[in-house]
């Protein structure tokens, strides 16, 4: 889609993706001016008056006890976002601070926060003009929002900061936005610190956690069936009737895929005789429906979880119009949110760690059931992909330690008023991170299963899995043969895996998998 129309209900996950992976731009509805009309009628009404209203008349956090004159406010404004624009470290990826902008754009829609229209215009502006503020690694608690973050972003709405225009070049705020025919603002009362309290940036990485893991655990699939196939493995114990005595909706989805993806295999139906004497297979091949399946369940229930925050107003304080108020409140805490990156992190672990389980069996010549030792074509003078398996290792200790979860921690700031903070912001920061180490990992099993279905000759895969490998082949990545540079045959792989190429050959022939 080339642009959203953002207005006072939820985005979905596809808006999410669509703005903040693929670039599409974005134009405020009707309904979310008006309500942003509305909205700010209110705080202007509460700034005019008498009586101290946190957030529009006040100081912030530990120093919200000072009254603000009329002529300092924005001053206060400009002040806040200055000095909490604050972070550190690495720039973070292009789509994470688009997401990020989306969703925060997306609470200004809703009416709950008191920014005038023109404010949050400029920030559609930005994105549609793909103007992105530089925001850096480190700087967010997960609570009084993505704070630092966020305040980087409002600073280039200020015409101030670096900026990467929508060819990738560092500029500064004022260059970009004047190129593109748009102007700085001024932030009135109430306006800096609407832009910066939300749980955003967290928010938006979980969601394309979720799209990411979504295509991940289907291509985990397809590695598991073709490591099963390749390992002689039998099918029946995928069979539906033994699902539904678990009746996990994850496994039974997981089973059916290894089943379709199985399906008319030369190889299976070579060793489905009476000779086989073969009782069942290994837990990681045998239970790999049951691993996929807990790991599919839990991403949905992170799913429900960012639904839910997709359909939030998260800002402090917050306007309710129909009351003609402001009140404070701590939605803004990251909490629901940590607690699920950090069990897809424990996901992506735990998927890795039996993808890998598999991949090793088909190097060792005492359970590979036939092959030669690590896949070599010659033994001995050439190692085949034993050091594949080392990579496929490294990443899952990596993997491990990035399960350690986030969550569980927390460091009291602003003079102990902000005495515990969820570090939603580094677990999903850790997450982007397992989610790309999962992907290497399954990659590898691909890679080293489709060798060794090949080096079971003449005997046929299944139409499935013989696609897969041919878009392998299709990709420049040689089948068995002497040692050769392993490297780029295994980033050419992390690609297919990664872009749902792999995932598309195998649909292609079967159909969508579940």
């Amino acid at each position: 889609m080339d642009s959203i129309a953002l207005g006072t209900g939820p985005v979905s996950f596809d808006q999410v993706v669509a703005v903040a992976r693929d670039g599409a731009g974005v134009h405020l509805a009707d309904d979310a001016v008006e309500a942003i009309d509305r909205a700010r009628a209110v705080v202007e009404e509460l700034a005019a008056a008498p009586t101290p209203a946190y957030g529009i008349s006040t100081g912030f956090g530990a120093l919200a006890t000072r009254h603000i004159p009329v002529e300092m406010r924005a001053q206060l404004q400009r002040s806040l976002v200055r000095s909490h624009a604050a972070g550190s470290g690495p720039e973070v990826e292009v789509e994470v601070t688009r997401g990020l902008m989306l969703l925060r754009l997306a609470t200004l829609a809703t009416g709950h926060t008191g920014v005038r229209r023109e404010t949050a215009q400029l920030m559609a502006d930005l994105l549609t003009h793909r103007i992105t503020p530089v925001v850096h690694e480190y700087g967010s608690l997960g609570c009084s929002g993505d704070l630092a973050p966020l305040s980087h972003c409002a600073l280039a709405l200020m015409g101030e900061g670096t900026v990467r225009d929508r060819d990738g070049n560092l500029v500064p705020a004022a260059e970009a936005l004047a190129a593109a025919g748009l102007a700085p603002i001024e932030f009135e009362a109430k306006e800096g610190l609407a832009l910066i309290n939300g749980t955003d940036g967290m928010l938006a990485m979980l969601v394309l956690a979720i799209t990411d893991l979504r295509m991940l655990l289907r291509t985990a699939d397809i590695a598991a069936a073709m490591s099963v196939e390749g390992q002689l493995g039998t099918d029946r114990v995928f069979a539906p009737e033994l699902q539904a005595i678990r009746p996990h909706p994850g496994q039974a989805l997981s089973a059916a895929n290894l089943v379709a993806l199985m399906a008319d295999s030369g190889i299976v139906a070579s060793h489905r005789t009476d000779d086989c004497t073969r009782v069942q297979d290994a837990y990681s091949l045998r239970c790999s429906p049951q691993v996929h399946g807990a790991a599919r369940d839990t991403v949905e229930h992170a799913a429900l979880v960012a639904s839910r925050e997709l359909a939030s107003a998260i800002d402090n304080p917050v306007v309710l119009v129909a009351e003609h108020r402001v009140e404070s409140n701590g939605n803004f805490h990251g909490a629901p949110i940590a607690h699920v990156l950090d069990f897809l992190a424990i996901v992506a672990a735990d998927v890795a760690s039996i993808s890998e389980r598999r991949t090793d069996r088909f190097l060792d010549k005492a359970r590979n059931h036939g092959l030669n030792p690590f896949l070599a074509d010659d033994p001995g003078v050439d190692s085949g992909h034993m050091i594949a398996q080392y990579t496929q290792a490294a990443l899952v200790s990596e993997l491990k330690r990035l399960a350690t979860p986030a969550s569980v921690d927390s460091i009291p700031s602003s003079a102990m008023q902000e005495d515990h903070v969820s570090m939603g912001w580094s677990a999903a920061r850790k997450l982007r991170r397992s989610v790309d180490g999962l992907t290497r990992v399954v990659a590898i099993e691909v890679l080293t299963a489709a060798r060794a279905l090949e080096m079971r000759a003449p005997l046929e895969p299944s139409p499935a899995t013989s696609a897969v490998v041919r878009r392998l082949r299709d990709a420049g990545i040689a089948g068995p043969g002497p040692d050769r540079h392993l490297s780029p045959e295994i980033e050419a792989c992390v690609e297919l895996v990664r872009s749902g190429a792999v995932l598309a050959a195998a649909e292609e022939v079967i159909g969508e998998l579940g």
